[in-house]
């Protein structure tokens, strides 16, 4: 097809061949949109958005996701970053500080749903904030929910209610952390208490934002998910994704191990026991995660002989880097980071040797539960 339609709801060019990128039309509405030029054509996602108030993610370049928040500073907007409980060390997007200005910014925990009830809100609160601050952010509020449960979105919801009264609101976010879906579920209960949303024009041409308009004036306006390196599960299809990344509360799974042991968290990481006292390593994850124990010795040969079957994911080897490693001591009771693959706690005291394909989203923290 040589002629260039655009979607009338986000100006992307229509296309057949590729669903997750922008534009994309089933081939036959597609050839109906060429025979008839003047009608007004929605890619999926617009049409999808409009007529049921959902919002699917689309793959855009890091530069165009930077391009748009080098706008941000010069705009009147509240900013919204949702970032992954269970993989925020690598969902939060520190180089955002430089993007802020002088706006205001609000930290969403996504996922709280993952975490035991025995957990306190308040604990964790404090350990995003000091985490933030470390990364130079100085969050305005943070608030905990869980956007596939609906848990806690009335008190975020009366916080963007208010602040629209003002200002564009920013939904910002690394890729998998559920920020459509919270979006999705936010348009629903506003559009569904209050009438704020309107559904039958959605202003605005370019290719990286879907602008919601409120009847403040203002926009809610959501952002693609950028490509966060660090994020493990950026590396995985589809097939995968769904078994690796957990939806249902967390169920610790408990090993005691001695020096020279080593676990497997099915192909995507490896912790090898290096010294220290006998002492237990309590592995959070998928519930589907396979998780295997063996003897340091026999890594090696176990990896290399079961990958990709009994170790699967992945369920192709050969896409993914080789292990690379890195050696932690822990000082206090610290959690093992696996790139939102899994976190395994470990106590005070002890010398491993962690492995994921190209070294990808390894690091410690002091341990959160």
């Amino acid at each position: 097809m040589n002629e260039i339609i655009r979607c009338i709801g986000c100006g992307s060019v229509l296309q057949s061949e590729k669903k997750e990128q922008p534009g994309y039309l089933p081939e036959r509405l597609l050839k109906s949109a060429v025979t008839t030029p003047e009608a007004s054509i929605y890619c999926q996602r617009c049409f999808r958005l409009r007529h049921y108030n959902e919002i699917q993610p689309v793959d855009i370049a890091h530069h165009d996701f930077l391009a748009l928040l080098n706008t941000l500073a010069s705009k009147k907007a509240l900013i919204v970053n949702v970032v992954d409980l269970f993989d925020f060390n690598n969902s939060l997007i520190p180089s955002l500080k430089r993007f802020i200005g002088d706006n205001d910014f609000i930290l969403v925990g996504n996922k709280s749903d993952l975490f035991s009830t025995h957990l306190k809100e308040t604990k964790i609160k404090d350990w995003m904030r000091q985490e933030a601050n470390r990364a130079g952010l100085k969050p305005k509020k943070i608030f905990l929910v869980s956007a596939q449960k609906q848990h806690h979105l009335l008190s975020l919801i009366d916080e963007l209610k208010s602040a629209s009264r003002h200002q564009d609101i920013y939904f910002v976010g690394a890729t998998n952390v559920g920020k459509s879906t919270l979006v999705n579920q936010i348009i629903g209960l506003l559009g569904e208490d209050n009438h704020l949303i309107t559904t039958s024009r959605f202003p605005g041409t370019t290719l990286d934002q879907i602008k919601i308009p409120l009847d403040t004036g203002h926009f809610l306006i959501d952002t693609p998910g950028i490509l966060v390196p660090s994020q493990l599960v950026t590396h995985l299809d589809a097939k995968e994704l769904d078994k690796v990344m957990p939806h249902k509360t967390l169920r610790p799974i408990n090993f005691q191990l001695e020096p020279q042991q080593t676990l497997f968290l099915a192909g995507l990481g490896r912790i090898d026991f290096v010294s220290g006292d006998p002492c237990g390593f309590t592995v959070y994850a998928a519930r589907d995660l396979y998780v295997h124990r063996t003897k340091t010795m026999n890594a090696d040969q176990f990896y290399e002989t079961h990958l990709g079957d009994l170790l699967s994911p992945p369920q192709k080897p050969s896409e993914l880097p080789p292990f690379r490693s890195q050696t932690y001591r822990s000082t206090v009771k610290s959690d093992l980071l696996f790139g939102g693959i899994a976190f395994v706690t470990v106590p005070a005291g002890i010398v491993v040797k962690t492995y994921t394909p190209g070294g990808i989203g390894q690091g410690i923290r002091r341990a959160l539960i």
